[in-house]
């Protein structure tokens, strides 16, 4: 059978894969123009499969907060180069793990590809497209009934940023810059948690145990080592507490402070709930 370059152009236009290959697959397929897609989807799980053990720590994060900002999704989808992650066909792939992930508002990871078995197949297809391993690492998600979600994205797309506040509930254009810039701090200042009573207890036991140690060297007294590292550790949680750290745009306030002048001001009670932070270079978790 003639394999034209109209059915060889048609055949990329359906599954986006290119010229040579597409025009492979009808050769193998002798023309069926079924066969010839399910030939080029294999391909894609052969890059898979071959990739495997590759490293993927390149890619994007990406947003998208509701129309009444009461919703907020963020996702990391990686794959092996930077170059491959700038391609049409990769931010595409991107773009619909974003949308797919805010229509079903999936918790997390595993919820989000239980609900959508689709994405595999997606996943065949643009690995076949691009030649490298290609995977959603992380998805995320923020809801509130009576609070504001608001999102960062830094420029180059590698790191993002979900923040949700509650008891605000009307939108309110003033807290709305404030939030922004919150979210802004996270990405900048990189906190650990939002209040000190959330940080994991085995992250204070270690700073207390290099306080003690770095007491020691300087020669203090064993029975004073205690009081010294917990001096320390107030400095350690104005640091890494997103509460307590000095506003990036005017160091002489905390966060804090600068939401209780909004409330003050405005004679609310809007409260700093949570965060999420998506770096490329995150350990996964």
């Amino acid at each position: 059978m003639e394999i034209t370059a109209a059915k060889v152009n048609e055949l990329r236009q359906k599954t986006g894969a290119g010229m040579m290959d597409c025009k492979k697959a009808l050769v193998e397929a002798n023309g069926d123009f079924e066969k010839a897609i399910e030939l080029l989807r294999k391909k894609g799980a052969a890059v898979a499969s071959k990739r495997a053990e590759k490293s993927s720590n390149e890619g994007i994060v990406l947003t998208k907060i509701s129309d009444d900002k009461k919703f907020g999704v963020m996702v990391e989808v990686n794959c092996e180069t930077d170059f491959v992650a700038r391609s049409e066909d990769f931010v595409s792939f991107a773009n619909f793990v974003l949308e797919s992930a805010a229509s079903r508002k999936a918790k997390n990871l595993d919820e989000f590809l239980k609900s959508n078995p689709t994405i595999s197949e997606k996943l065949s297809d643009i690995m076949g497209k691009v030649g490298e391993k290609v995977e959603v690492s992380r998805v995320t998600t923020e809801n509130t009934n009576n609070g504001l979600v608001v999102d960062y994205i830094h420029p180059g797309s590698k790191l993002g940023v979900l923040v949700m506040f509650d008891e605000l509930e009307n939108f309110h254009d003033d807290f709305s810059r404030i939030a922004k810039d919150i979210a802004m701090q996270v990405a900048a200042m990189k906190p650990v948690c939002v209040n000190r009573e959330e940080v994991p207890k085995d992250i204070i036991d270690k700073e207390i145990d290099i306080y003690k140690e770095l007491g020691r060297k300087e020669g203090k007294p064993e029975n004073i080592l205690e009081k010294i590292a917990l001096g320390k550790l107030n400095k350690f949680y104005q640091e890494n507490c997103l509460s307590e750290q000095a506003y990036i745009k005017d160091n002489t306030k905390s966060v804090s402070d600068l939401i209780k002048e909004f409330n003050t001001k405005f004679n609310t009670s809007v409260k700093l709930v949570r965060f999420k932070r998506f770096h490329l270079s995150d350990e996964k978790k």
